[in-house]
């Protein structure tokens, strides 16, 4: 199992925190299709990834127990 973290506006849309699934052997890009389609995050093209705290690409793939987090860019002053 993965659990999946969802940071600022993302956690709004999404209504949690974070979810549990299993999204072993998959890509980054894939998880992102499947939580457009699951859970209608239409921002996840603009947003950064991380597995396990270390940034990831699209192209990353997910291993069982990794921890994905998906975190939209921020602005301050």
């Amino acid at each position: 199992m993965n659990k999946i973290m969802f940071f600022a506006h993302l956690r709004e849309a999404a209504g949690k925190e974070s979810i549990t699934m299993d999204v072993t052997g998959k890509t980054v890009a894939e998880l992102k299709e499947l939580l457009v389609t699951q859970y209608q995050l239409n921002q996840l093209d603009t947003v950064m990834t991380a597995i396990n705290e270390e940034f990831a690409t699209n192209e990353e793939i997910i291993q069982q127990g990794d921890t994905i987090a998906f975190i939209p860019p921020v602005s301050g002053g």
